[in-house]
């Protein structure tokens, strides 16, 4: 039997990258996955269908995680379709990287509501919800940019720093009904994103890494899976790095 049969799977920014990965890691063992999406429906719509081939169950559905009413209304769609929810992965998110002192106002808004306003917003509604069944699994993908900053992304960095302190307090919320929530600190890893980036850069990347190799979205969404599953029952509160060694 496949370890996450009959569970039901929510997992934000799904479409590609790591939430897609993370999505069909899920879909391997027997998830049923709801694909969220803001703007590529098309992306979406291809992760459900691998989900699919992949032995799991799939469907999307198109919400921005950062107002509130319209997470409320993808939560009771969800509860009312399936009856439940027992995984929530909080993945969403942008960037839009500048120097501060040249970072407009909508720029640093902009991420912050997207990356931690959204992930508050689906912890929120989907805690009610868990709290009534005593169980749940959350997982915010927070970054190792959160831990140590990075030059040019302040306006991420304060997101993805603030996904830990929401992980932690929401951690100490829930745990008496059974509820975990665990953040994961990617470092570099292997996206469209970072392909495009010149020799030069991913030659410093890489010195930075003692592991001496850029990361890959299984990686991350191995770790997710995990902190899913009945072994991890024990592990609440944490943000686990994968990123090769940066953050030693």
């Amino acid at each position: 039997m496949k370890r996450l049969e009959g569970k039901i799977a929510l997992v934000t920014g799904a479409g590609r990258g790591i939430g897609a990965a993370i999505a069909l890691k899920l879909a391997e063992e027997g998830a049923t996955v709801i694909v969220n999406y803001s703007h590529s429906e098309t992306a979406a719509a291809k992760t459900a269908e691998e989900a699919i081939k992949r032995g799991g169950q799939a469907e999307t559905f198109g919400c921005d995680v950062s107002d509130m009413s319209a997470v409320d209304a993808m939560i009771k769609g969800i509860i009312k379709k399936h009856g439940r929810l027992d995984i929530l992965v909080n993945n969403a998110g942008i960037t839009r990287d500048n120097l501060m002192m040249r970072m407009s106002e909508q720029e640093f808004d902009d991420v912050i509501r997207t990356n931690l306003k959204g992930a508050f917003c689906c912890i929120k509604s989907v805690s009610r919800y868990m709290l009534k069944q005593r169980s749940g699994r959350i997982i915010n993908i927070s970054s190792v940019v959160g831990l140590h900053g990075n030059a040019g992304q302040a306006n991420y960095a304060a997101s993805k720093a603030g996904i830990i302190g929401l992980t932690k307090a929401a951690a100490k919320e829930l745990a008496s009904r059974g509820i975990t929530v665990n953040a994961i600190a990617p470092g570099f890893i292997q996206t469209d994103m970072t392909a495009a980036l010149p020799e030069e850069v991913k030659e410093k990347m890489l010195s930075d890494i003692p592991l001496g190799f850029l990361g890959e979205t299984e990686d991350i969404a191995g770790t997710a899976l995990f902190l899913t599953l009945d072994d991890a029952r024990y592990i609440t509160g944490q943000v686990i790095s994968v990123d090769g060694g940066m953050s030693i």
